[in-house]
């Protein structure tokens, strides 16, 4: 996409959620390419408030939030500094256009992820991980209108990503293909999901981000958190509640969400 179209679409975002402007289908986004093009300047428009990129998540992993989005493939998006915290974390909606949660398996990389490499597996991005964590994302949908969903508006507006709600990491973890995690709304249960709702296994998300990102001509590096993507269909808060997710053998995130 043209440079500086790409940052009036970017500028325009910005503007948009100062305004709490409902979401909407972006214009000249002729491919998905364009829409990574007017997150990467998005994202350098947001570091002024918000610091620098500490990672990524990675959406749509699951049958159930593609079919939920009616988009058939995974998508990226940016994490920065002062959008990460730590489980117990008390959340204001009324920061959100519309606040969602989605319940993860989030990963730390160990050591650099070469960007030469044709393709990534799960077993081949494994050794490159270093730690695993309960996580909760926190999405801001700004009142999308599911049934006409573009997703390159989507990407465009950095996967909504509005933050990330991490437990403990942990170096060694049960079979994350098996592990089941569940979420609860003030002790009852409100839904449950596998590792293996991720793209088949959480790695796989880690290995698709690397591809992207390797075709765009970066990469991922030691130290960079990935969320890989939710075990069930985003909760959407409507008043104050504890939320909490249990990640079996892993550990337990939890967030407050208030007015």
């Amino acid at each position: 996409m043209e440079k500086q179209a790409a940052q009036r679409a970017a500028e325009q975002l910005l503007a948009e959620h100062k305004a709490a402007t409902r979401f909407h289908t972006m214009d000249g986004l002729a491919a998905i390419a364009d829409a990574y093009d007017v997150q990467d300047r998005y994202v350098a428009l947001l570091r002024a408030a918000h610091g620098e990129s500490i990672g990524y998540k990675v959406g749509l992993t699951s049958q159930t939030m593609q079919t939920f989005c009616g988009i058939d493939h995974p998508i990226a998006g940016v994490v920065l500094a002062t959008r990460v915290h730590r489980s117990g974390a008390r959340i204001r909606r009324a920061d959100f256009g519309r606040l969602g949660l989605e319940f993860e398996i989030a990963v730390r990389v160990k050591s650099d992820v070469p960007a030469s490499a044709a393709s990534y597996t799960a077993a081949t991005i494994a050794p490159h991980v270093e730690s695993v964590c309960a996580a909760i994302e926190l999405v801001d949908d700004r009142a999308a209108d599911y049934g006409s969903l573009d997703v390159r508006s989507l990407v465009s507006d950095n996967s909504w990503n509005g933050g990330i709600v991490l437990s403990d990491f942990i170096t060694a973890w049960p079979d994350l293909e098996a592990v089941p995690g569940r979420a609860s709304r003030d002790g009852a249960p409100i839904g449950e999901g596998h590792g293996r709702d991720i793209l088949g296994h959480p790695f796989n998300s880690v290995a698709w981000l690397a591809a992207h990102l390797a075709a765009r001509g970066e990469a991922l590096k030691a130290g960079q958190v990935v969320m890989t993507g939710s075990v069930m269909k985003t909760v959407f808060p409507t008043e104050d509640a504890a939320y909490r997710f249990d990640l079996e053998g892993i550990g337990t995130v939890e967030v407050q969400l208030a007015g």
